[in-house]
This record gives structure tokens, sequence and C-alpha cells, in this order.
């Protein structure tokens, strides 16, 4: 468990009204939203392949694409099939290839916990063929676990909100 220090040992007084991980839940906490975060890392960049792949439907798709390109995690990159329209890729910009290892968290975790008869992918490294594997170290490189994490409180202004 992890070590609370400074005003958030006393948990109950201190109010997380510039939480890090509420901010990042409403922007990606969606079902649909992570998983179209998925099927990016998987190669998609079309809107037909994001909603066929995630199962939603047209108008989820394109409120979740709108909401992520408005965020800065996509980037849409005009293209044009010989004879059709132009339409637009949606690219992950590097605030949204910094989310791999959340969506790859969260892929470790099912795999190990929810499915009882194996996990359905498995990831490895291209060039090593070592699986891939998602953990919790210090800037140097030391695996930590729960136990040995202090969290204390940095004081600074409030910031606005992102959107």
């Amino acid at each position: 468990m992890m070590t609370l220090t400074g005003p958030l040992a006393d948990r109950d007084s201190w109010e997380a009204t510039d939480c890090s991980i509420a901010k990042a839940l409403d922007l990606v906490g969606t079902r649909s939203a992570m998983l179209i975060l998925r099927e990016a890392f998987y190669g998609a960049t079309r809107f037909d392949q994001f909603a066929r792949r995630v199962g939603i439907t047209d108008a989820v798709a394109s409120t979740r694409l709108r909401e992520l390109t408005e965020a800065g995690i996509f980037e849409k990159v005009p293209y044009r099939e010989p004879g059709q329209r132009a339409r637009n890729e949606y690219l992950l910009t590097q605030m949204g290839r910094d989310l791999l290892p959340v969506v790859l968290g969260l892929l470790q975790w099912g795999n190990q916990y929810l499915q009882p008869q194996g996990a359905p992918l498995r990831l490895t490294d291209s060039e090593s063929g070592e699986p891939v594997i998602v953990d919790v170290r210090t800037r140097s490189g030391d695996e930590v676990d729960a136990d040995h994490i202090d969290v204390g409180l940095v004081r600074r202004p409030p910031s606005r909100p992102h959107r």
C-alpha cells in the first residue's frame, strides 16, 4: 500500500480538486475512447476502421474522435483515395503515443485476471521476440511495488480545465 505523506496523510481533510487521474479519466475514461486508442496502437487510422473494429456507431466514433482530437491525442491528416472525396486519417500525437503504457497496462491486467482460458493476444518485441510487459520503476530503473511508494502533495495554483 502506498504511504501518504504531508497533507495527504490526513486524507479526510484533503480534497483532490486538481487530481490528474480524474482529469485523465474525464478525457479517456469511456469504453469507446479506450478501445479507439487500442485500435490506434494496432494500426487503425481511418474513421471506418475505428467504428467497425470497436463495434460502435458512426455517431459515437465521430464524437470520441472529435473529443480526442480536440484534446491533442489525435491529429487529423487529410488523404484522398483515387476517385473519392478527401477524408481524414487520425494519427496519434506524442500525447496519444504516451498513453501506450496505460493501454498495455490494462491489457496486461485483463490478461492476468480476466482471461481464465489464457490471454488472446501475446505482445512481443519485434526485434528480440521477448514478451512486452508494463511495470512500475524508478527513474533509475529499479522496480517498485505499491508498498514502497510515498505520495506527497506538491503545492501549486490550481490549473484551468484541460478542454
